[in-house]
């Protein structure tokens, strides 16, 4: 895993590790310079072209993949599970993935060893914070992908064999907690913030199964007043502005000047008003889930091309969209989740009313958890959550259908090869 330590300094973009692919903002001039190089005037750039690498390196599919192997979305030429075993280990979707993270990652830790060059000062304390929770969100993408990956304190251009997932959920948590400890407010829902740190933090501990602590973040976030849940149709918003709502925690903005990340893209026919490619759709299952009188159907689908298409994301190829990070919505089902049953009930039948549904028909532990991944299905479509759910809570060989050693990513070969056989392959692949 040698990198290029070097780091690119622009206007908007700060890019680090020469060997993946990232795409460099033609707009804006960048020059190559070390880390040591960036003077306090710089702060700002660094800052952004952080924000920047972590948004757009790992690539659209990134955003995509637990929708498109979680049962839900369908490719026009191959069953999406036949991805995980195939495409995902010789291909490029996750060989680019892998890189893109790791890139991020190596921007990410330019940023922190810049920053604490800079101790006293307030753009580098607050740079630094927002690095803490980038490393651990980028840690939290590559664990939930591969289980166990190589952990990077600092930028090193040597090869880094893995470390087991468990050491990995040590580091996610040492990074998410030092990024509560230090973030405060944000001027917008596209910064992150005290907060989206707190959402982050909950979604973890569930997934670690630490469920008081994920019930306690998410409780602090819905009782906070700071939001509400909201209609469904605004959280998503309209192209060419999105609209402004009152559950969003933390987006990337993905400006349509700068930003290559067009998930409607994949979906919209080219017969859709904005255009698309379509390679993807939905599946006329989950279309059915959904209750004539649930507000999310007409948000979340729509009929197009003969195919019903994630309409999430509006602007197909003439735009882009904001990529929710985190929202209420999914604190309530965090917080229902971790509460269990009976407790529960009432934060998930509290989402279900604002989204013009009667309460689930739950009456044990069992169909409790069926009544959470049901849930969560329809409020996350589209939001790259499913297939890591089915995952976490041991459901995913009973709900699609996989193997068990397919609840884990292959390390794409490629990799393999470029660490002179540093990493070592998951079991089965």
């Amino acid at each position: 895993m040698k990198k290029n330590v070097t780091i690119i300094l622009a206007s908007l973009l700060v890019a680090a590790g020469a060997t993946s692919c990232s795409k460099m903002l033609e707009q804006y001039p960048h020059t190559a310079i070390q880390p040591e190089a960036v003077s306090v005037t710089d702060l700002p750039a660094v800052r952004m072209g952080m924000y920047n690498s972590v948004e757009e390196d790992p690539g659209t599919l990134s955003y995509l993949i637990f929708d498109i192997v979680g049962g839900d979305v369908n490719q026009k030429t191959y069953n999406p599970i036949d991805v995980i075993n195939a495409e995902l280990k010789t291909g490029s979707t996750m060989a680019a993935e892998w890189k893109g993270y790791y890139s991020a990652l190596y921007q990410v830790n330019n940023v922190i060893f810049i920053a604490n060059r800079f101790p006293d000062n307030p753009t580098a304390k607050l740079m630094l914070a927002e690095a803490y929770y980038f490393r651990a969100w980028l840690y939290l993408c590559l664990n939930t992908r591969f289980r166990g990956v190589p952990i990077l304190r600092e930028n090193t251009e040597d090869y880094i064999s893995r470390s087991t997932e468990e050491q990995t959920w040590a580091f996610i948590d040492e990074n998410i907690d030092n990024a509560l400890s230090l973030l405060g407010t944000s001027a917008s829902y596209y910064y992150v913030s005290l907060d989206a740190a707190k959402a982050l933090k909950a979604r973890i501990c569930l997934y670690e199964g630490k469920k008081e602590e994920a019930a306690r973040y998410a409780e602090e976030l819905i009782t906070s007043g700071r939001y509400a849940l909201d209609d469904f149709s605004d959280i998503f918003g309209t192209y060419p502005q999105p609209k402004t709502n009152t559950e969003t925690i933390f987006a990337f903005r993905c400006d349509m000047e700068t930003s290559s990340i067009r998930l409607g893209n994949e979906f919209y026919s080219y017969d859709y008003v904005n255009k698309g490619k379509g390679t993807y759709s939905v599946t006329e299952d989950i279309w059915k889930l959904y209750e004539s009188t649930d507000k999310r159907r007409n948000t979340s689908i729509l009929l197009d091309g003969g195919y019903y298409r994630l309409n999430k994301y509006p602007s197909g190829q003439a735009g882009t969209d904001p990529v929710i990070i985190s929202r209420l919505g999914e604190m309530y089902l965090v917080s229902a989740e971790a509460q269990g049953y009976p407790n529960g009930v009432a934060r998930l039948n509290e989402l279900r009313s604002a989204r013009g549904l009667e309460g689930a028909p739950v009456t044990n532990p069992d169909n409790f958890l069926e009544a959470i991944l049901h849930e969560r299905r329809l409020e996350l479509l589209g939001e790259n959550q499913m297939y890591y759910d089915y995952v976490r809570t041991g459901t995913a060989v009973k709900y699609l259908g996989i193997k068990e050693f397919q609840t884990r990513f292959p390390i794409p070969d490629s990799e393999i090869t470029l660490s002179r056989k540093t990493l070592e392959q998951n079991p089965g692949y």
